[in-house]
């Protein structure tokens, strides 16, 4: 493979992402670095900067993939379902979404940060994935719920997607965050990914 050519630029961009995906698995947004992205390749930090400016734009990728992935799902709930109730629809989705932690853990960070220091083509390769995942949800409303007026929709995802920024931080909750609670004496429900997605889309199509 020619050295430069658009085909070996994806293969290290992706082997990148990768290795930042891997490092997020244990580590926090803080504690990684390109220094330690770069370790876990076989690219140099300096390498990396061929490809990303900055950490920022790393985890955006990371980002804009998991949502290509979730995309994927969405697809496929539409094209094995000829149709679905508002329980299996809930239940479908709810289990594309508890298949993509990374993509919930990465939402519920500061997003003005990590757009503010990543390149304009960059963030705006990242925002036509998000507005496909948005097309197809609706794409699926249109499929499953017919019955639905434009505006439910909008509505719906207006509402939903919102919600998804706090799926993470619900669902996710380390020791010391329970024994906070616990001796603030708050009566907090802990509920899965699953559970509380499926709830809230519950929630909105039976309004």
């Amino acid at each position: 493979m020619p050295k430069g050519s658009k085909e070996l630029a994806e293969a290290r961009k992706n082997e990148i992402i990768s290795a930042c995906a891997e490092l997020y698995q244990t580590m926090s947004f803080k504690e990684i670095t390109i220094k330690k992205i770069g370790n876990a390749t076989s690219l140099t930090r300096t390498a990396i900067y061929n490809y990303f400016r900055t950490k920022e734009e790393i985890f955006l990728a990371l980002l804009q993939r998991e949502y290509e992935l979730w995309i994927t799902e969405l697809k496929r709930i539409q094209a094995e379902n000829t149709e679905m109730n508002v329980s299996e629809f809930a239940g479908a989705v709810a289990e594309s979404l508890a298949e993509r932690k990374n993509l919930l853990k990465i939402m519920s960070m500061n997003h003005y940060d990590m757009e503010e220091n990543s390149r304009i083509e960059c963030l705006t390769d990242f925002k036509k994935v998000y507005g496909q995942s948005i097309t197809e949800m609706k794409n699926c409303l249109d499929k499953f719920f017919p019955e639905m007026t434009s505006q439910e929709k909008q509505s719906f995802i207006y509402s939903f997607f919102p919600f998804m920024f706090g799926i993470y931080p619900y669902t996710f909750v380390t020791d010391k965050q329970r024994e906070a609670m616990k001796l603030a004496d708050v009566d907090y429900v802990y509920m899965t990914i699953y559970e509380i997605t499926f709830s809230e889309i519950k929630k909105l199509l039976l309004v």
